[in-house]
């Protein structure tokens, strides 16, 4: 009895399946901030001087510390899954943790710069931001919603990549059913690849 109800599990573990279903997943959140950046350069190339200058108000230092923490938390969970694939667990759970640490530093300093907006009155339907130009108005709905999503993702993240660390530690992810730690990876890489995209459209303007 015990051995049927083995292999039966064994045979719904579908790697494959597992793999598309995240592929698919991954489409979809591409078409969202798809849309959102081509509603940014729509905006941007009717407002190019108002989107200058609202970005000059924008910490390069701070969203260029932001990109290097993403990058390299993109690095710790590569090595992660690798480390599982080696069969070294509690290597691969130190590297989801540190990867969890870097995705908060990041968190951290997001929240100091919209603590600094907040101070100088530039959210929306604050003082300092109904007296904007259109341009600069426009400049920040985006900045605070296309970046304020991408932190619920990068919260997203952590949870999962928590959960993931869990089931490591439990064994039912381990070196031979580690397909659920390479797609919490490639979610992970996608929230980085989505800074690395707005990192420049909102800090870089020239």
């Amino acid at each position: 009895m015990s051995n049927a109800v083995t292999e039966n599990h064994h045979n719904h573990y579908d790697p494959t399946g597992i793999r598309f279903g995240m592929w698919l997943f991954l489409f979809t959140e591409i078409l969202l901030f798809g849309t959102l950046f081509i509603v940014y350069a729509v905006y941007r190339f009717a407002n190019s001087e108002p989107f200058h200058d609202a970005s000059a108000t924008l910490s390069i230092l701070h969203g260029t510390v932001n990109t290097v923490v993403l990058l390299t938390s993109s690095l710790t969970v590569a090595l992660s899954i690798t480390a599982l694939q080696k069969g070294q667990v509690k290597r691969s759970i130190n590297l989801l943790l540190i990867t969890i640490l870097l995705a908060g530093v990041f968190l951290v300093i997001k929240f100091f710069e919209y603590k600094a907006k907040y101070h100088y009155g530039l959210f929306p339907g604050m003082e300092g931001y109904i007296e904007l130009p259109t341009g600069q108005k426009q400049f920040f709905n985006l900045y605070f919603f296309m970046t304020g999503l991408h932190a619920i993702h990068v919260i997203i993240g952590m949870i999962l990549l928590g959960i993931i660390a869990w089931y490591i530690r439990k064994g039912t992810i381990n070196p031979t059913r580690y397909v659920y730690l390479e797609n919490s990876g490639l979610y992970w890489h996608i929230v980085d690849v989505v800074w690395i995209f707005l990192f420049p459209l909102f800090y870089l303007i020239i």
